[in-house]
């Protein structure tokens, strides 16, 4: 695997912060788009899967698919909301994630790091950490040049809500 990787760091002292960067990767979204989503738990994985979805234009209530495995959302683009925390590598290479990574809409999947042989090689790793009461320290890895590019951007530019 040579290609292009771009690392970004975010620091959000709210879930007003952490909405903020949720909306300006929503602002970014196209069809394809695949974010790989970890953290500990509590760190705020939902939290943002909810704003980014907000942003997208899902108006649904969206709740962790934990035991439903894939929620899907339509929106300016459809979302495909997934939870692999409950499942073995093998049982999520059964599930066909491929027809989402690479169809109309964006894959958001929680607990990615489980199902790291599944993601697309290009792809865009969100890290939540906790670091504080509201405080999260947030990675954003951008694999491959279109993530990578997002990244650079959010270097230069900070993010815009």
């Amino acid at each position: 695997m040579n290609q292009t990787h771009e690392q970004w760091v975010y620091h959000s002292h709210s879930i007003a912060d952490t909405e903020t960067l949720a909306a300006a990767l929503a602002a970014q979204a196209q069809a394809g788009m695949v974010i790989a989503l970890d953290g500990d738990l509590g760190a705020g994985k939902t939290a943002f899967s909810q704003k980014f979805a907000w942003h997208l234009g899902v108006r649904d209530v969206v709740s962790s698919p934990t035991f439903t495995l894939i929620k899907e959302y339509e929106g300016r683009l459809p979302l495909y909301h997934m939870d692999v925390y409950r499942i073995s590598l093998e049982e999520a290479d059964e599930l066909g994630l491929e027809e989402y990574f690479y169809g109309p809409g964006v894959s958001l999947v929680e607990w990615s790091s489980i199902i790291p042989e599944l993601l697309p090689e290009e792809h865009l790793h969100v890290h939540i950490e906790t670091t504080g009461l509201e405080d999260r320290t947030i990675t954003l890895d951008g694999y491959g040049e279109g993530y990578a590019a997002l990244c650079r951007q959010f270097r230069q530019n900070g993010v815009i809500g």
